[in-house]
């Protein structure tokens, strides 16, 4: 094919998020970023998403020392990637352009070359403000087209709404969708498109028709992201990159499949069977592998699969007979688009190298694992599991009368809660929609953006009191408080601009973590102060003892006359 296929590697954001909810801290981070400024990836997604959260939250850490920590180290030899909601940022709120700017501004400042702009709505309008900012900071504008499917909507279901006098649901996320939202976000400014197949859903002959109208509408790169959760990420991924695809993400061996991101040794081996350069030195990634080994070991408590994929050196490998084939099966397969085939032996592949098996409840279900996990925790927590199959059943009503929003942060939580409130209310005897949340009231009313299909008028009056749409209004938006720390000497809880903007988006978990670091200012402030007046106490003893022993040795008509002068001196 004569090409070269350009890596991502999302090992330090998205895997560790996907599979070790993002707890890897800054000493283990520090343990990789050496090997990682000589490994040879085009990109390395570093930053944002749950990252700037989780290490506050969990870590008492600083997401803009971990950035700059890595920027360091990393240089210019691979471009650093975050991830952000647009308008939203990493919050459930829209923010005001003077938020948004400041944010891109700062990232872009400390290391990020790339930003991954996505909207959960796949409003572009949420796009647009970002897109502008990040490229007039000389970074890359990297927009994302969330892939969702259509929910399951059954015969009986349809006749139902009809009987109701509502519009049957009609498809909308078919591939004339994404080309179009591509297409009219290149025109916007993209300098990069990204399909961010978040649940890990499409399937490869789907993938394969995408990514050829994509080339063929688009002349922007193209980059790749899925997830293997149901199954389909090594097979879409593979396809992907018979077609054409410019970029495709990827996690390292012990940080990878199950829910993250496909195993990048895995990629390697179908591009040199395929005779496709790809980024990467495996000299340099197989010392990383070994190293992260010891951090996912470090890891174990968050690590919920338990399964470790099988050693494997990509510098030094000999694939036996029967797995070599099935790479070459694989390749012929997706070259055919027999989904069939080319799943069966890409599904053989991972159940070799141990990675997880397909989650069957999450590609049933067609929804994203952290949100299929997120509605049974909320469950068993209430002790109400046994309803799980009513939820899963209800999320495609939900989703429909919310006007369908794609699955993905934070749409799909919004979603999956209030599914499980909704089945909560019918078992207390109560119609849907008696306890709804903050979020799905904002959502219905149009306060995230514009939904793929519109909300029903009388649904949204039922739920947030108007019949009209209503969008963020940037006037209405209230900045958080900042205030002064009596018990630390009256200082601000925030001190700059990059803790202000902590404060911003994250104030429940900000103000815990500027609380303390104002502390331990304090403290360092106060025994400084206190290592100071000792030294000067020292130094007038000591000024004090020579004077005495000078004293003690004078002659005794010495002494006195002594004793006469300073008399005489204040008389």
């Amino acid at each position: 094919m004569g090409k070269r296929l350009l890596i991502r590697d999302v090992t330090l954001r998205d895997g560790q998020q996907s599979l070790f909810a993002t707890r890897m801290n800054q000493a283990q981070v520090d343990k990789v970023l050496n090997l990682y400024k000589d490994a040879g990836f085009y990109a390395l997604e570093v930053w944002g998403g749950a990252i700037p959260d989780s290490v506050m939250r969990y870590l008492n850490e600083d997401p803009w020392d971990r950035l700059e920590k890595i920027k360091a180290i990393i240089g210019d030899n691979s471009k650093l990637t975050a991830l952000s909601r647009g308008r939203n940022l990493f919050g459930y709120n829209p923010y005001t352009y003077k938020v948004i700017e400041g944010f891109n501004r700062n990232a872009i400042q400390s290391g990020i070359s790339i930003m991954r702009i996505f909207d959960a709505l796949n409003d572009l309008n949420n796009l647009a403000s970002t897109i502008k900012i990040v490229k007039e900071n000389g970074a890359i504008a990297d927009c994302a087209v969330c892939y969702t499917v259509d929910p399951k909507v059954s015969l009986m279901d349809k006749m139902k709404a009809i009987s109701h006098g509502k519009k049957p649901f009609k498809s909308v996320f078919n591939n004339d969708y994404f080309v179009l939202k591509a297409t009219q976000i290149e025109k916007m400014g993209a300098d990069m498109i990204s399909i961010k197949d978040m649940a890990g859903l499409i399937p490869p002959k789907q993938t394969a028709e995408l990514i050829r109208r994509l080339k063929k509408n688009i002349k922007v790169p193209i980059d790749f992201h899925t997830h293997c959760t149901p199954g389909y990420g090594l097979a879409s991924s593979l396809t992907a990159i018979i077609n054409g695809v410019d970029i495709v993400d990827t996690c390292i061996w012990n940080f990878a499949g199950g829910s993250a991101a496909p195993a990048y040794e895995l990629i390697y081996i179908f591009c040199k069977k395929l005779g496709i350069e790809i980024d990467g030195d495996v000299n340099v990634i197989s010392q990383i592998n070994k190293e992260l080994l010891d951090i996912r070991k470090g890891l174990e408590q968050f690590d919920e699969t338990k399964m470790l994929p099988i050693e494997f050196d990509i510098s030094n490998y000999n694939l036996p007979k029967n797995i070599d084939k099935l790479f070459d099966d694989a390749i012929k397969y997706a070259k055919k688009e027999n989904d069939e085939k080319l799943l069966e032996a890409c599904n053989k592949i991972d159940k070799y190298f141990n990675f997880p098996p397909a989650d069957i409840n999450v590609k049933d279900a067609e929804i994203p694992g952290g949100m299929y996990s997120n509605m049974l925790a909320q469950l068993k927590q209430l002790k109400l599991e046994q309803y799980l199959p009513e939820v899963l059943k209800l999320v495609p009503a939900v989703r429909i009368d919310a006007g369908c929003p794609p699955l993905v942060t934070p749409t799909s939580q919004i979603v999956g809660v209030q599914a499980v409130n909704c089945i909560i209310d019918k078992s207390k005897g109560l119609p849907y929609y008696t306890n709804n949340t903050v979020q799905f009231v904002n959502l219905v009313k149009g306060l995230y953006g514009k939904t793929p299909i519109e909300v029903d008028p009388d649904f949204r009056e039922q739920i947030a009191g108007t019949k009209i749409e209503t969008p963020f209004d940037e006037d209405s938006y209230q900045k958080q408080a900042n205030p002064n720390l009596d018990e630390f000497d009256g200082v601000k809880l925030s001190q700059n601009e990059k803790e202000e903007l902590l404060l911003e988006l994250f104030p429940a978990v900000a103000v815990n973590f500027l609380k303390k670091r104002r502390e331990k200012e304090y403290i360092a402030k106060v025994t400084k102060q206190k290592e100071e007046e000792s030294r000067l106490d020292r130094e007038r003893i000591e000024k004090n003892k020579e004077a005495i022993d000078s004293y003690q040795k004078l002659s005794l008509d010495e002494k006195a006359k002594r004793l006469y002068d300073g008399f005489s001196s204040r008389n």
